[in-house]
């Protein structure tokens, strides 16, 4: 799975996905560090990236449209957050990309669970 990890998880992700065989590249890597939400989004859809993110904007479909991207996936960690917790949700994270297809997909990672909202139409 191709896959850019935004600004805002640090290394700790990034590894974890590499690790289990995904091409990764990171917003920071690719000096996106402060870019605008639109502007890492367009960069994930002329990549063919899924973006893997813990900015809760992306979770709003109507905001970004799944069906638009390779696929958008927003980490949920706990109240007072752990670097635990992030290693946690990644490990959930890579679990469910190899039982299903994320394209065109919004993902939300829980502990130990993932929930998913696929728009019922692509956008024209």
């Amino acid at each position: 799975m191709r896959i850019k990890i935004d600004e805002n998880l640090g290394a700790t992700p990034a590894r974890i996905f590499r690790e289990a065989g995904h091409d990764i590249l990171t917003a920071r890597e690719q000096g996106m560090s402060r870019a605008k939400d639109r502007d890492l989004i367009a960069a994930c859809k002329s990549e063919r990236r899924c973006l893997v993110t813990l900015d809760l904007d992306f979770a709003n479909p109507l905001l970004f449209n799944p069906a638009d991207y390779d696929g958008v996936t927003v980490l949920r960690l706990p109240g007072s957050p752990t670097h635990a917790d992030l290693i946690d949700l990644c490990q959930t994270l890579v679990a469910g990309l190899e039982l299903g297809e994320i394209g065109g997909k919004l993902w939300i990672v829980q502990r130990r669970r993932i929930r998913e909202y696929q728009s019922e139409e692509a956008s024209i």
